[in-house]
Parts: structure tokens; C-alpha cells; sequence
């Protein structure tokens, strides 16, 4: 006699079944993260407009006459600049704030008794200030710029600021070229340097162009007014003279004109025109605006933005060496409440930022190359937070 078996239904497979997923412990310090980081951008945030932006646009309301209407948007788009900047301060929070916790209930002790290290612990807390550090580059390069930009410019045209956009007076362009010597060394000379006297924002006047293209001054150039012609990229001179110099530095011919076209870049043009400041350009902007002032030669701004540049891109792995110290700082601390935690994070803020100046006045006086200068502050705190996680450990 042969006995069946009940054909019982087979259960559905679970999501946990499949091969990969995120480990219980894991979910837990990430959400565990997640809200003091919120809280933290939050009240770094608002400190940061009302100190920086509230307090001016309220005097601006008394004194100049700026509509509240104004006030209001400006303010609004000042916000994205310090969510930003908030970003880095609030991961050093909210990572503080987390293990102090974590410690302090004694669940970092149950943890490390069931065999999981603190370098274990730091991975959920590396993916989340990896996260962060993407959106931070993605607000200092998308939204900042834009913001800013927008709000410099209704500022002014709130406030009826009659200052125009542009340089009028005094524009000075030197261009530079590379030349390799006789003995294949590598140098760069002046061949060519443009002054204007004044700029109205079409034309310039009072025009000297002195041209040393080919190694000594070979003519100068000298007309009432100018302008650029976008139809056929060139300079269209007026009213002017062209002085040939021979090689003994005397006139070999003078010739007058009253229109007259010359190939000479844009530059100049670019140079008198660029209204915008290092905070309302994005790293793209940056770089066109730093090989415009390249070949300008003047080596003060270049450095000055070539520090400003690496800083861009130095600010948001702010977030990771932040994320590292916080940790290994809160997995030492006990019996600490958030006020302790928030006022160890503004000393910690306050001692990064503190670095992050001098260095970088440092490299833009030339004492430190930019690259150094901008990521100093970052190389330290990876340091100082490896030194406390090795503590931590031990």
C-alpha cells in the first residue's frame, strides 16, 4: 500500500532570499545617521542666512529703502549657498551624535562583543558621507552658482545700484606666447598688449596696442575708439594710427586710418565684461575665466583662482574626513547629550575652517602650490581621524 505525501504549497520567495542585500546592522547606523544629519542641516543652515544675509537685508530695508518683496527673495536664494556649506558640518554632527549615542546605551559594547570591529561600524557611515559628498558637489556646481548670480543681481536692481556690470576704465590684456628655444627649453613671451582707456559696454576708447609678436616691438597701434564684430570675429578700429617701428626703435612708417580691421582675440573683451564672482561660478566657469586671465599675465589672480578652484573640489570630501573624525570621536565619548555633541562640532568646524583659511592664503601668496593649499585641511583631518579610529579600536 503506498502512502502519498500532501502536496503542500511551496511559499513564495522572500526579497531576503536573493543574493545580495543590505545587512540588518548596516540599515540600522544609516538611519541611525540620517536624522541628526537633517536636524543638522537645519540649524546650520538657518544660523548661517541669519548671520550672514538676514542681519544685512534688514539694514538694507531701514536704510536704503529695499522692498520687503526683495528682501524676501534674495534671502530665499541665499539658502542654497549655506545648505551647502551646512553639509560637511552636519555629517560631523550627525556622525557624533550617533555613536556617542551608540556608546553611551552601551549597544557599541554588545556589538564589539559580538566580533564587529570599528572599522566595520565606519562602513555604513563611509557610504553615507560618500552619498553626501556627491550631493555637495552637485549644489556647489548646479544650484550655488546659479543662486547667487541671481541674487547679486536683484539685489542691485532692487537697491537701483546704477554701477554697471562692467569694467569702464583702465582695461589691460597682455597676451602670451610659448616659444621653444635653441636649446629646446620651453619659455613664454609678451607678443602682444592691449589698453583701453574706457569701456561704455559696446565700445572702448583711448585705445595703445603695442605688438611684440615677433620678439621686439614691431608697431604700435593707436585709435580713438574700437569694437568687436561678432560676424567676423575681429576687432574693427576707428580714428587711428599705426606706427612701424624698425629694429633700431625708430618710426619706419606711420599710417593713418578710419577703419581699420585687425585679428586680435576676443579676450580683452572678456576680460572687461566678466561680472561674476568666485561664488557664482561653477568649476566649468572657473577654469574659462582662469585661461582668460592666463594669458593676461597677471600672476596674484591667477593664483587666487587656481586656489579657489581646487577648493571647489576639495569642499565636499570635506564630508568624508568629517564623517571619519565624528565617528571615531563619538564611539570614545560617553554619557554625551546633543548639546555637548553640537558644541564639539562647532570647535571641530570652527579648527577645519580655521586651517582651511591660512592654507589657503598660504598658496595663494605662492608659499604652497593651490593644490596643496586647498587640500590641506582634508589630508589633516583623514590623518587625525585614521589616529582616533586606531584609538577607538584598541
Amino acid at each position: 500500500m503506498t502512502t502519498q505525501v500532501p502536496n503542500f504549497p511551496q511559499p513564495l520567495p522572500s526579497h531576503r532570499d536573493n543574493g545580495w542585500r543590505i545587512p540588518v546592522m548596516d540599515r540600522y547606523l544609516f538611519m541611525e545617521l540620517l536624522a541628526p544629519f537633517l536636524f543638522g542641516v537645519g540649524a546650520f543652515t538657518a544660523l548661517g542666512v541669519s548671520i550672514d544675509s538676514l542681519f544685512y537685508l534688514v539694514n538694507e530695508i531701514l536704510d536704503s529703502g529695499l522692498s520687503i518683496a526683495a528682501a524676501m527673495e534674495v534671502l530665499v536664494l541665499k539658502i542654497p549657498q549655506f545648505i551647502a556649506y551646512s553639509f560637511p558640518m552636519s555629517v560631523l554632527l550627525s556622525s557624533l551624535m550617533t555613536f556617542s549615542r551608540l556608546s553611551s546605551d552601551s549597544e557599541l559594547v554588545a556589538l564589539r562583543s559580538c566580533g564587529v570591529t570599528v572599522y566595520r561600524m565606519l562602513v555604513p557611515a563611509l557610504i553615507f558621507c560618500t552619498l553626501i559628498t556627491g550631493l555637495t558637489f552637485l549644489f556647489n556646481e548646479s544650484i550655488v552658482p546659479a543662486a547667487n548670480y541671481r541674487a547679486s543681481t536683484t539685489l542691485a536692481r532692487a537697491l537701483d545700484d546704477d554701477e554697471p556690470n562692467f569694467r569702464e576704465e583702465d582695461i589691460l590684456y597682455q597676451e602670451f606666447d610659448t616659444v621653444v628655444r635653441e636649446d629646446g627649453d620651453r619659455g613664454t613671451f609678451m607678443s602682444r598688449m592691449f589698453y583701453a582707456k574706457t569701456f561704455d559696454g559696446e565700445q572702448m576708447g583711448g585705445l595703445t596696442i603695442l605688438d611684440f609678436s615677433r620678439g621686439s616691438l614691431d608697431q604700435i597701434i593707436s585709435a580713438k575708439t574700437a569694437r568687436w564684430n561678432e560676424a567676423t570675429s575681429a576687432w574693427t578700429f576707428y580714428d587711428g594710427t599705426i606706427y612701424v617701428v624698425s629694429a633700431d626703435g625708430s618710426f619706419r612708417n606711420i599710417i593713418k586710418f578710419e577703419e581699420q580691421t585687425l585679428n586680435i582675440p576676443r579676450s580683452p573683451l572678456d576680460l572687461a565684461t566678466r561680472n561674476r564672482g568666485y561664488s557664482e561660478m561653477n568649476i566649468a566657469q572657473s577654469q574659462e575665466y582662469l585661461r582668460l586671465i592666463e594669458q593676461s599675465g597677471d600672476s596674484d589672480k591667477i593664483r587666487e583662482l587656481q586656489v579657489r578652484i581646487h577648493q571647489r573640489y576639495a569642499l565636499p570630501f570635506t564630508c568624508i574626513a568629517f564623517g571619519i573624525v565624528g565617528t571615531a570621536v563619538g564611539c570614545q565619548l560617553r554619557r554625551t547629550g546633543r548639546a555637548i555633541s553640537f558644541a564639539l562640532s562647532i570647535l571641530l568646524v570652527f579648527t577645519y575652517y580655521l586651517l582651511a583659511f591660512l592654507s589657503g592664503a598660504i598658496a595663494q601668496v605662492g608659499a604652497l602650490p593651490p593644490i596643496v593649499g586647498a587640500w590641506v585641511p582634508n589630508l589633516f583631518g583623514f590623518g587625525i581621524g585614521a589616529f582616533l579610529l586606531y584609538r577607538a579600536s584598541r
